[in-house]
């Protein structure tokens, strides 16, 4: 059996105080602890890590980046809180032309994931929700950055990444 990393080994952040980790998958917890994911920390599940810099997640997070990972979606278990979520989409501003839908808990408003009607099969997930903060500087740590060309200018990005000043390759999605 691989290692594991439980709750009481996790820094203090939002409510919920049940979140883990294991070699293969991980827990992701909304701030109020109503909604909590299970996903894959490796391949074939885990499809990349990477941050945004698009004008929209910049609004949708509220910061000046975002920090994404992307899962297969058939790998997601939602553990508790699937009816806790809301989704909100729309189709002006994302670069593709095709309809961005967000999923948030209803109590306390975290982002849990993005769907693109471009590639439905896939949830964009925010590395801050995630459980486990080691995995934040290891398995999660972005390996890509998009839309360069909007980056605010005090920010230099994440070193070692690859840089693209758009979206992903299609070889990369």
């Amino acid at each position: 059996m691989g290692s594991e990393t439980k709750s009481q080994d996790l820094p203090l952040s939002g409510v919920a105080r049940d979140g883990w980790s294991t070699d293969t998958e991980a827990t992701a917890t909304c701030f109020c602890g109503a909604v909590q994911i299970v996903f894959p920390t490796e391949a074939p599940g885990l499809v990349n890590t990477f941050v945004c810099n698009c004008f929209d997640c910049r609004k949708v997070t509220a910061s000046m980046f975002a920090s994404n990972f992307t899962v297969d979606s058939s790998y997601i278990k939602h553990l508790r809180g699937q009816d806790n979520l809301t989704r909100w989409g729309q189709d002006k501003t994302p670069t593709s032309g095709t309809e961005m839908s967000n999923f948030f808990c209803k109590t306390c408003g975290t982002l849990m994931y993005r769907r693109s009607a471009l590639t439905p099969h896939q949830s964009f997930m925010r590395i801050g929700t995630v459980d486990d903060f080691k995995l934040h500087e290891t398995k999660l740590r972005p390996q890509t950055e998009i839309f360069t060309d909007s980056r605010v200018s005090w920010w230099h990005g994440v070193d070692g990444a690859s840089k693209f000043s758009g979206p992903f390759k299609k070889a990369n999605m």
